[in-house]
């Protein structure tokens, strides 16, 4: 089982609309491009899909999301209006990847920057969790770990701590992926006789300094995507970059 992730987008209406550090269409469309070739089973997209809150923002990125020969599901970053998004693609909240339970969750607040989760949706969590004991890939936008960037670190998932100590109790969770922070990330959080792997993914769009105290972006960087192999229950994963 091949998962793609990808993440913050970041389109205008206008596909020839430049961002800080490139043009975001151009740079998805590249991105699509090299995802083809990977024959990924299933392509996530983990929030920030507009930047200019237009709904052919969220046209562009169906249409080409489309171009894909497998299923592909999204879920709304700070950036996104949720009604647009459900228009033109629905928003899915669980799914089975073979043996696997993939779960996608929304910590967007709207008309904030960070996120949360908030009592009824870890509510909702645990009754997920409950129901189903496979092997668990959680997805969600905002990072439920500091990154080491300060600013990025103030405006991620707020109640994380709410988060870990409900996943504590559930040992088939075996991998969160996040985005938001437009940077790679890996870390394996510890609980209470497991380990969670944790991963953030490059953005198709600007990609931001690692360890930056306040915002910059990273020139250097590519944009990318993040690659999930799944076999049985075991997982390899890693970093493309793409140049456009």
């Amino acid at each position: 089982m091949r998962l793609v992730q990808l993440t913050d987008l970041h389109l205008h209406a206008d596909p020839l609309a430049r961002s800080r550090a490139g043009v975001p269409y151009r740079q998805f469309l590249a991105v699509i491009d090299a995802i083809k070739q990977e024959a990924p089973d299933l392509v996530i997209v983990t929030g920030d899909i507009s930047q200019d809150d237009s709904a052919q923002a969220y046209a562009l990125a169906v249409e080409q999301l489309d171009r894909l020969a497998c299923p592909w599901h999204w879920l709304p970053g700070n950036h996104d209006q949720r009604p647009m998004m459900e228009a033109v693609h629905p928003l899915a909240e669980a799914l089975m990847l073979n043996e696997w339970r993939l779960l996608l969750l929304d910590t967007q607040v709207p008309g904030a920057p960070g996120g949360a989760l908030g009592s009824d949706k870890l509510a909702a969590l645990a009754a997920q969790l409950d129901r189903q004991t496979a092997p668990t890939l959680i997805a969600m936008h905002h990072p439920p770990v500091e990154v080491g960037a300060a600013w990025m670190d103030a405006i991620g998932l707020e109640d994380k701590d709410a988060f870990w100590q409900l996943i504590g109790g559930y040992p088939q969770v075996k991998v969160v992926v996040f985005g938001h922070a437009h940077q790679a990330y890996a870390e394996e959080k510890v609980l209470d006789g497991f380990n969670v792997s944790v991963y953030g993914t490059p953005a198709t769009a600007d990609q931001f300094l690692p360890h930056a105290r306040a915002f910059a972006v990273d020139g250097a960087a590519l944009p990318g995507y993040r690659v999930v192999d799944i076999e049985g229950a075991v997982w390899l994963t890693r970093i493309e970059r793409v140049a456009s």
